[in-house]
């Protein structure tokens, strides 16, 4: 398994296609790209599938808990494996209304060094500081529990203290 990037290390840059849900219930799709987020905070929040049942509590969570994200000068992205339209799929079925970003060949899971056999991806999340620098990870090992919002805006405001 390839090493994810270290504490205090420049994160490198990729691009991935995805979505969100706007105010209208329209699902914007575009290209995201990491390098636009310079400036400011970024979670990224890998989780194994959509529509499934750690990852619907996780996202839904996540979405339900971003206004204290946007506090704190910071966006959420889910990135899986899934495709776009998946994502919109499982989207709309839960309001979520954070970027779902799909990294189908695993790429980016690879040189987060997330991925794993049979699963796919490992659930983890990394906090990218505004510089670019990776500030705070969590990888789990198993994926039946996820960091909740609390812990990540503790470590947001640590970030920016």
């Amino acid at each position: 398994m390839a090493a994810t990037p270290g504490l205090g290390r420049p994160v490198e840059s990729f691009a991935l296609p995805g979505g969100v849900l706007d105010g209208d219930d329209t699902f914007v799709r575009r290209e995201y790209r990491l390098d636009e987020r310079r400036g400011r905070p970024l979670v990224l929040a890998f989780y194994p599938g959509d529509d499934t049942s750690v990852c619907t509590k996780q996202l839904c969570a996540y979405s339900t808990g971003l206004e204290t994200f946007t506090d704190l000068g910071a966006e959420v992205w889910g990135i899986s494996p899934q495709d776009v339209d998946s994502h919109e799929a499982f989207a709309r079925k839960y309001g979520l209304r954070m970027p779902l970003l799909a990294d189908t060949d695993r790429a980016v899971a690879r040189t987060f060094g997330i991925t794993a056999p049979g699963i796919g991806v490992r659930r983890a999340v990394f906090l990218i500081a505004p510089d670019g620098t990776l500030h705070w990870k969590h990888v789990a090992l198993l994926g039946a529990t996820f960091q909740p919002v609390r812990t990540l805006a503790g470590e947001l405001t640590a970030l920016t203290s």
